[in-house]
């Protein structure tokens, strides 16, 4: 009970209380014996963290916060999962590269799929402090491996989270490195994937634009239609019936014709 209300406990009382007191309580929280207890105090560790000072932070409680990230419990990683991207934006750029990152590479491969997807939900709040290019570099070697998981919630996470990626990457980067990925789903063997597939191009076609999507998404969706596994062809179906996706059928007058023969053959 103490754990899950400490952050208001904190903002209760003055700073000197917090810094001489409450610090060492939520060290001692964080080690508690009982996994329950671990997981309700790192619900509050973005919280609490923010009303310290980043010296108190990274010397008194970052160290075991790390050790979370190899706790026994799986439900205390899934909690730490959901929350450790908040200190991002407490921790600052260079501090943020040093000590979160790691953290998010080693969950990001963990075996309980709820921690890799607390992870990957979270990973916009990271990319706003140390940028694209950190986070390319560092963590999408790693979300492109997950976008072939065996299981299917994470593959969905990540597909939900390619626009956001998307946009931050622009348009060259997308076409490099996760273009065929994003297309590779339309033929995922769970419905769900490639109902997330078809609106996730729809999303990317808000995003790049129409003319992008003329050259770079309509004829593979068009070449779908002649695959000998019906997945592919009924994904194909799947895709002209949004409505964005039909009005960039109407728009691409230099290929409509020939599209759109394709399409009567289905």
């Amino acid at each position: 009970m103490v754990a899950e209300r400490f952050e208001k406990i904190a903002k209760a009382v003055d700073e000197e209380v917090v810094t001489r007191d409450l610090v060492p309580a939520f060290v001692k929280l964080l080690k508690d014996s009982e996994a329950e207890v671990r997981t309700a105090i790192a619900s509050q560790i973005p919280g609490f963290c923010g009303l310290l000072d980043r010296e108190t932070l990274l010397n008194d409680i970052m160290t075991s916060i790390e050790d979370l990230v190899s706790d026994p419990s799986q439900h205390v990683r899934a909690a730490l999962g959901t929350q450790v991207s908040g200190l991002a934006p407490i921790l600052g750029k260079d501090e943020t590269q040093a000590h979160l990152l790691p953290m998010f590479l080693q969950m990001l491969k963990d075996e309980f799929p709820d921690v890799r997807l607390n992870i990957i939900s979270k990973l916009d709040l990271v990319n706003q402090v140390i940028g694209i290019d950190l986070l390319s570099e560092n963590l999408l070697p790693a979300i492109t491996h997950l976008a072939e998981d065996k299981n299917w919630r994470v593959r969905l996470a990540i597909i939900q989270a390619v626009p956001k990626l998307a946009e931050q990457l622009g348009v060259k980067f997308f076409d490099e490195q996760l273009s065929s990925l994003c297309m590779s789903w339309l033929g995922d063997t769970v419905f769900s994937i490639r109902e997330a597939a078809v609106e996730n191009l729809k999303s990317l076609t808000e995003i790049f634009g129409v003319d992008w999507a003329q050259h770079a998404i309509i004829p593979k969706v068009i070449e779908m239609s002649q695959e000998a596994n019906y997945l592919y062809r009924m994904t194909t179906c799947f895709a002209i019936t949004v409505s964005q996706m039909l009005s960039l059928l109407i728009h691409a007058n230099t290929l409509r014709n020939s599209h759109l023969s394709s399409l009567s053959r289905l």
